[in-house]
């Protein structure tokens, strides 16, 4: 049933190329089809969606696709669980359609996307591996963004989405995109799951 919903809440914005109910469907239909991004729950019938990350990876299928969750599950356990084994984002089932497809449309691109309030837990696993030692943003590399990119940064590397973004600092969608893109530039990385890693490892969140 919640597949089903999934599904029509899509409607044209994607094209579903499979469906599976435990994690050896799962795996087989992902290496069959290869997707460019997968609707992972964390927990299957047979395992949870980390197994068929980690199945994956294990096998050398060569498989590109890359990894999103979508939960009723906010715990901790299950948000760090799936990003370690690989997912670039977690969402709850709790969200509006109109966000599943955004937050599927950055991840597609290779974008972090995160639940607001699960950005939390994963930024504080981010901070809790990285060694005392660990690097800190040079002063000339701050010193490129203006004000407001810095704010954009900051809410990009959490997880919000440009909507998010948007209200949060009261601009227009289109004014978030051309500041994340001039973030991303100006910093030299590709995406923002790499923002995310970035902005963590020099204790900017």
């Amino acid at each position: 049933m919640f597949r089903d919903g999934v599904r029509s809440a899509l409607g044209n914005a994607a094209e579903v190329v499979g469906e599976a109910d435990d994690v050896d469907a799962a795996v087989e239909i992902i290496e069959t089809t290869r997707p460019d991004v997968v609707l992972l729950d964390v927990h299957l019938p047979s395992g949870s969606g980390a197994d068929v990350i980690t199945t994956l990876r294990d096998r050398g299928s060569g498989v590109a696709s890359r990894y999103l969750a979508l939960s009723v599950s906010d715990a901790p356990d299950d948000v760090l669980g799936l990003v370690r084994a690989g997912a670039q984002g977690y969402v709850t089932k709790r969200i509006e359609p109109s966000e599943l497809i955004d937050a599927i449309e950055h991840v597609a691109v290779g974008n972090a996307v995160f639940s607001p309030r699960l950005a939390a837990f994963v930024l504080e696993a981010f901070r809790s591996s990285t060694p005392d030692g660990a690097d800190r943003a040079p002063p000339e590399d701050l010193d490129l963004l203006s004000a407001r990119e810095k704010e954009v940064m900051r809410l990009l590397a959490r997880g919000f989405s440009y909507k998010d973004i948007a209200a949060e600092l009261f601009i227009s969608d289109r004014t978030v995109e051309s500041h994340a893109s001039s973030v991303l530039r100006k910093l030299q990385l590709s995406s923002r799951h790499e923002l995310t890693h970035w902005a963590a490892r020099h204790h900017l969140l």
